[in-house]
């Protein structure tokens, strides 16, 4: 593998799974975190990789208008050394070995609605984080801010001056806010026999703020609006906080206790 960094990667991936049995959140948060996760970063393609959980709190300051989005309570990405194409099929076979290992009991309880490689575009640090571009991912964070939205033609001027002005207006206004330690931009890859088709795009802002307090203040402080006339170009499939994840503490999903019921008998 040629040695990498986030900076110079040109593959990243991004899953948002979902899941669905309420009892199995503690049961696959210590299969990934004790024993997927170390396991994908063992590997020499893999660069880097990080997860965040969408909690109760951060689910409720959340825009969701992707229905199938909506249901992902978490959110896993790595990047990938070059050439990326050898360190994908590794991380692949991996995956496939580990099935075959028996090491993958999430399956049977877990959705991910949206599972795909993007392109890092543009990589963005704050003054204040001191840090280079290629350490940012590997600075301790609390969590972060994702914006998903889709494009549906790729290749026309209205998406070219939709991205100048997010990199242009918004990202320089995230930038300057407080508990901000950088961005990432990324948008995945056209098929080939459509290059002008949908392409998939996330804004990822690493956050060292709490991700509930700063979604409020974001809510309360917007950032710019585009121009009316680039407005309908991208559809927002999802934007909200993430939090960081801290092995063992997994219990954002964890049932109440139930009420005490009263020591009276019943009339």
């Amino acid at each position: 593998m040629i040695p990498s960094t986030p900076e110079t990667a040109t593959r990243a991936f991004f899953s948002f799974p979902k899941v669905t049995d309420p009892a199995r959140h503690r049961d696959y948060n210590a299969w990934h975190q004790l024993d997927h996760r170390p396991e994908n970063l063992a590997l020499p393609g893999v660069v880097h990789g990080d997860r965040w959980v969408r909690t109760p709190a951060c689910e409720r300051l959340g825009s969701y208008p992707d229905l199938a989005l909506a249901g992902s309570q978490y959110l896993a990405m790595y990047w990938f050394a070059e050439p990326a194409a050898d360190s994908i099929g590794e991380w692949k076979d991996l995956g496939d070995r580990a099935i075959h290992q028996g090491r993958r009991p999430e399956l049977a309880w877990t959705e991910r609605p949206m599972t795909r490689m993007f392109r890092p575009v543009q990589g963005y640090v704050a003054r204040r984080a001191l840090v280079t571009l290629a350490a940012l991912p590997f600075r301790p964070h609390r969590g972060v801010h994702v914006e998903v939205s889709r494009v549906e033609a790729s290749l026309r001027p209205e998406v070219a001056d939709l991205s100048r002005f997010e990199h242009e207006t918004q990202v320089p206004d995230l930038l300057a806010r407080d508990g901000v330690a950088g961005v990432w931009t990324f948008r995945s890859a056209p098929s080939r026999s459509d290059p002008d088709g949908p392409v998939a795009r996330i804004r990822l802002t690493y956050l060292e703020a709490d991700p509930v307090e700063f979604a409020r203040a974001l809510a309360a402080d917007p950032l710019p609006a585009p121009p009316a006339a680039l407005a309908g170009t991208a559809t927002p499939l999802l934007t909200g906080p993430l939090a960081t994840i801290t092995p063992w503490e997994w219990d954002w999903f964890d049932e109440p206790a139930a009420a005490a019921t009263g020591s009276g008998a019943a009339a």
